[in-house]
């Protein structure tokens, strides 16, 4: 499966972007997918996860309530809708696809096997 992550951009402080995740290659219906970030100087961290059906999402704690995780089966695409952004969101922003191990190892690393390019996010304050 090949990823291409886009969608970034500058945006301001409480604004919103949506980030898209396409596939190719191989459909990503049979897949989890997620999404990490990544800050300057930091380690990638988790953001939120969906499995291939939709019926299970998982999200980072910082993005409760303020991101959305969905798919598009049909269009092979995954989004990130953000809204109420924060400074503390710039990151570059990855997205990921795994085989379902269960909702409890979405937020690791290790289950994704498959890794898009990335996009950049940087919300000005």
């Amino acid at each position: 499966v090949q990823l291409q992550a886009s969608g970034g951009g500058l945006v301001q402080a409480g604004g919103s972007l949506r980030l898209s995740c396409a596939a190719s290659g191989r459909t990503l219906s049979s897949y989890v997918t997620g999404w990490f970030r990544q800050a300057p100087g930091k380690e990638r961290e988790f953001v939120a996860a969906i499995s291939w059906r939709g019926t299970r999402t998982r999200y980072a704690d910082s993005v409760k309530g303020r991101f959305t995780i969905s798919r598009d089966n049909a269009e092979n695409t995954v989004y990130l809708q953000m809204n109420s952004l924060k400074p503390e969101d710039t990151a570059v922003y990855y997205c990921a696809a795994g085989l379902d191990s269960g909702s409890y190892y979405y937020a690791l690393i290790g289950m994704y096997g498959y890794w898009g390019q990335g996009t950049l996010v940087t919300v000005s304050s």
